[in-house]
């Protein structure tokens, strides 16, 4: 379980570059959204990334789950066979099982969003799960 502490970009700027390396390892990921106005902005992101970056991805509106390597959504599913799970300030209140890996990215400029990420991050712990913190830095992140 990766925490990602968001301090100097939106969710919109620093998914791009975290799916991009899901890709490459070869798995599929379903990005976990607060609701549909987040996948509308997430989808908005992924298709205007640089030049040379193409995340090929889907949501409910676009249909063909199973053809997505990422697949955005406001609902607890995983259609595409993901094995990256991406929370969005902890979006996700289904059963976290059967996924390879999951990032639980938050915005640091949240009080709210803060606070709901340590008692997330302590209930995870208590559970058992390996964790792992990362804030994001002026360039890239740091393992904390």
């Amino acid at each position: 379980m990766g925490f990602y502490h968001l301090t100097r970009t939106s969710f919109e700027a620093a998914l791009p570059t975290l799916l991009e390396r899901t890709l490459e390892t070869g798995e599929r990921a379903v990005v976990r959204c607060q609701d549909s106005g987040q996948v509308s902005a997430l989808d908005n992101a992924l298709w205007a990334t640089p030049p040379g970056v193409w995340l090929p991805h889907g949501s409910q509106a676009m249909g063909h789950a199973d053809r997505q390597p990422i697949w955005l959504t406001a609902c607890d599913e995983s259609p595409n066979g993901a094995a990256f799970l991406f929370r969005i300030n902890g979006a996700w209140d289904g059963e976290l099982t059967g996924f390879t890996r999951i990032f639980d990215l938050f915005d640091g400029h949240n009080d709210e969003a803060v606070q709901h990420a340590r008692l997330r991050w302590q209930k995870m712990k208590q559970a058992g799960y390996r964790m792992a913190y990362w804030q994001q830095q002026a360039k890239g992140w740091a393992k904390r």
